[in-house]
């Protein structure tokens, strides 16, 4: 019998504890045996209210528990994919990344209106570039206000007094694990607002050296899930886009009429002011699913991404 305890690093926000959660308990499904203990972990984007891109971007909400990992503190670090950057961590692998949850977004409105239900001037709160920029191209008149703060601080704002908003923009996903999708209004197409790369997806990582993690970790893997994410990371990477840019992207998995696999992703950028987007798809077997987000970034570089992301290179 298995006697070491697997020590589980997380950040202390609900959210994240329950996602966690969530992975030990998948976890204990295939190691009964193995005792498990979770470890709280502060982070920086945790600590500060200022807008993401003013703390440093990509990777606010990581650093911390990858260096407790890498210090020895923590065995496993359980993350929102979208919130890695998408270059490699040194010592660090990704031992497993479980099958994804509704990677859409919602809209969570007063008096159950959907977006285009929406009053003109309608004060829509969102703390994600990507959205915000989404949000304006769609040109329906809306106010985009910057937020910060947990699920229920960001729900707790919409319908009340002065200065508070309509409707804010989250994460189907994040409300489902915390049991408030009945607070959504409307499920949002991706047509209208494509997600985040990774949105939905859960990222567990562990030393690259601990091959008895790796293995303990293996059966929590999702095939498909890994392959579509890794083709919407592949895209980041290949726009020099973090996080906090304003990019979608989404993969979806399905069956050709041979019976192979192949991955379908759909990628935007759109001007932080809504004036200008560009959206395309690519599409290629499973096993070239790196390979076809660097193919579909070069596309929507032609295009002029870069500029749309504020880069002229």
């Amino acid at each position: 019998m298995a006697t070491r305890t697997l020590r589980v690093g997380t950040r202390a926000s609900l959210l994240a504890r329950t996602q966690t959660q969530w992975v030990i308990d998948a976890f204990a499904g295939s190691n009964p045996d193995v005792p498990v203990q979770t470890v709280l972990v502060s982070t920086e984007g945790d600590r500060s209210a200022r807008p993401l891109e003013q703390i440093g971007g990509t990777g606010v909400f990581v650093s911390a528990l990858r260096e407790a990992l890498l210090a020895g503190e923590i065995d496993v670090a359980v993350h929102s994919f979208k919130d890695l950057p998408t270059a490699p961590a040194p010592g660090i692998a990704l031992a497993a990344v479980p099958r994804r949850e509704d990677p859409r977004d919602a809209l969570c409105a007063r008096d159950g209106l959907t977006l285009l239900e929406l009053p003109v001037g309608a004060r829509v709160g969102t703390g994600s570039p990507r959205r915000t920029a989404q949000l304006h191209a769609l040109d329906l008149g809306l106010q985009v206000v910057p937020i910060r703060g947990n699920v229920d601080t960001r729900l707790s704002r919409v319908g009340s007094d002065a200065g508070q908003l309509d409707a804010v923009v989250l994460a189907v996903a994040g409300l489902q694990r915390l049991g408030r999708g009945d607070v959504i209004t409307e499920l949002l197409d991706p047509i209208q607002l494509l997600p985040a790369a990774a949105q939905g997806a859960l990222a567990v990582e562990c030393r690259e050296s601990d091959a008895e993690a790796r293995t303990l970790l293996a059966p929590l893997d999702d095939h498909a899930t890994r392959a579509a994410v890794a083709a919407e990371r592949s895209l980041l990477t290949a726009l020099e886009a973090g996080c906090t840019a304003p990019v979608g992207a989404l993969a979806e998995v399905s069956e050709a009429d041979d019976g192979a696999l192949e991955v379908f992703l759909r990628g935007s950028v759109t001007a932080i002011d809504g004036s200008d987007a560009v959206r395309l798809s690519a599409s290629g077997p499973l096993h070239t699913a790196e390979e076809v987000g660097q193919r579909l970034a070069a596309e929507l570089i032609d295009l002029g991404a870069n500029t749309m992301m504020g880069s002229s290179t």
